[in-house]
């Protein structure tokens, strides 16, 4: 019999996170009637054999694999994991060419590319066929020290040792003081997450692309509330209170990934349960709801990041990525020590994650991610303009980069936003972004609708040349950037707008998800 390991996400060794912003290739297709993921998730729970192996699994050869490349048969492998999609080709959002890329192949590239945010171990459960065979090789291999903790080989390390940051500690009778030197600027944002649970430390801090992380088990016994003071520039410090008074001799012993700096993608997703403390109507379909994560953890989302919400369906884990907004506009953009986290969400009826996300009573907990994400302030350090394009729910990235703009950023002399929704009571904090456009100066909002009423004077319509090339000027000496957020078809159209009106790679972030 095989050992087929229980099917869950993420899987502890599992790479599965969200494709880099502005660098997915996914393409969504109009799917048949009912054809959704709630439709597949019913579908694949139905008891049908999905297989066609009537509940065997198997080893699979190379050669196997390769003969079940077609649209009527057809088998990929995941992760070492063969499964058959072909009663998945009708349900899957990328169409019947993406599925087929990886027909009768070894499929885990492509999927990284695009889906490593999908629970693919949850959703094709009932279409496993089994495990690829391996060739077993005899090779003598010297086991490592017993208390390395230097990461997997197949990590490639940070191209400047330089840049490495580095910690030290430092201690009183009643408290423990843990300082990290990063060598660089801290975002005013914060980049700084600590989990505190059961005398085990985790502290993660993210520098760009990279991750620097300090993994612990602590000596003693700790109070589980923690303080994070970072300064501007250079070090970040970390203060937990003990739980008895005394000198420790060491801060205690080493876990995985101890004192590691690796790439952020390279990083297993962690997530810890959050408790939901209120609900707030932003408008007919849309709440801010207030997640309270647990009291030994910290976590400063950058601005532009986003998180993942994780939890069950029907017996299927379905995560989903939001991006994290303030309490309101007004909100200061700098460190505090309140961790709370603000999501914007529209939920859809038909949905399978939202309706079920609504539906939590204050006090119930969902799973939510670390930071996750590929933009940086780093671009808008000279920017003199800043153009935000956003659809819908689009408009979440760009509510922390306005407070960024105006509040931190001084170089920036206009952020102006074009705000696209289908009609007016759609419009997201609506008076919050005018109340700001008429108090600053240096803010400008404009909305266009699709569906207009008649007494509307405003934009009207959908994104187009002319469109941009109205709401978009480039004065002489200026440096410009713009940021575009919306449903894959507007970003990817939009996108290729501005390229043809000349803005060029550097001067462009997609946010997607």
């Amino acid at each position: 019999m095989l050992n087929i390991p229980t099917q869950s996400f993420p899987a502890p060794c599992s790479q599965q996170r969200v494709a880099p912003s502005g660098q997915s290739g996914r393409n969504k297709v109009s799917l048949k009637p009912g054809h959704s993921l709630m439709d597949w998730i019913r579908f694949s729970k139905s008891g049908k054999d999905l297989t066609g192996l009537r509940g065997r699994l198997i080893e699979v050869t190379k050669d196997e694999l390769q003969k079940h490349n077609t649209k009527d048969d057809c088998w990929t492998c995941i992760r070492g994991m063969v499964y058959n999609v072909t009663p998945y080709m009708d349900y899957h959002p990328g169409g019947e060419e993406e599925l087929m890329k990886a027909a009768g192949i070894d499929g885990t590239d492509l999927f990284d590319q695009v889906h490593r945010w999908v629970n693919y171990e949850s959703m094709l459960k009932e279409c496993l066929v089994g495990r690829m065979a391996t060739i077993t090789i005899k090779a003598i291999i010297p086991s490592p020290p017993a208390n390395s903790l230097a990461p997997p080989k197949s990590v490639a390390p940070p191209p400047d040792k330089d840049s490495r940051p580095r910690f030290d500690w430092f201690q009183t009778d009643v408290t423990v003081h843990l300082v990290v030197y990063v060598k660089r600027k801290i975002p005013s944002s914060g980049c700084t997450i600590v989990d505190l649970e059961a005398g085990v430390l985790r502290l993660e801090v993210l520098l760009g692309k990279m991750s620097y992380m300090i993994h612990l088990r602590l000596a003693d016994e700790v109070e589980e509330n923690v303080a994070v003071h970072p300064a501007l520039v250079g070090k970040i410090q970390v203060t937990i209170r003990k739980h008895t008074k005394g000198k420790w001799t060491s801060l205690g012993q080493p876990m995985e990934f101890h004192n590691t700096f690796l790439r952020k993608k390279d990083r297993v997703f962690h997530y810890r349960d959050c408790v939901l403390v209120s609900k707030t109507e932003v408008n007919h379909n849309t709440h801010l709801f207030r997640l309270k994560p647990p009291c030994g953890t910290v976590m400063h989302v950058p601005v532009g990041k986003h998180v993942y919400l994780k939890t069950l369906v029907q017996d299927t884990e379905v995560v989903r990525p939001y991006t994290v907004v303030d309490q309101n506009l007004a909100a200061a953009s700098c460190h505090s020590q309140e961790s709370d986290l603000y999501l914007m969400i529209k939920v859809y009826p038909d949905g399978v994650f939202t309706p079920h996300f609504n539906s939590l009573h204050i006090g119930d907990c969902i799973s939510v991610s670390g930071p996750e994400g590929t933009f940086s302030l780093r671009p808008l350090r000279d920017v003199t303009y800043l153009y935000l394009l956003a659809a819908g729910t689009g408009f979440t990235p760009m509510a922390r980069l306005i407070q960024q703009a105006l509040q931190d950023i001084d170089t920036i002399r206009k952020t102006k936003l074009l705000f696209f929704n289908r009609r007016e009571e759609d419009i997201l904090w609506r008076c919050e972004l005018d109340g700001l456009a008429a108090n600053s100066e240096r803010f400008q909002v404009d909305y266009v609708l699709s569906d207009p009423c008649e007494g509307w004077s405003g934009r009207t319509g959908r994104v187009d040349e002319s469109m941009l090339k109205d709401f978009i000027n480039r004065p002489d000496g200026s440096k410009c950037y713009v940021c575009v957020c919306g449903p894959t078809a507007f970003t990817e159209f939009t996108i290729g707008l501005l390229k043809q009106q000349g803005f060029s790679e550097e001067e462009l972030h997609a946010f997607q998800g």
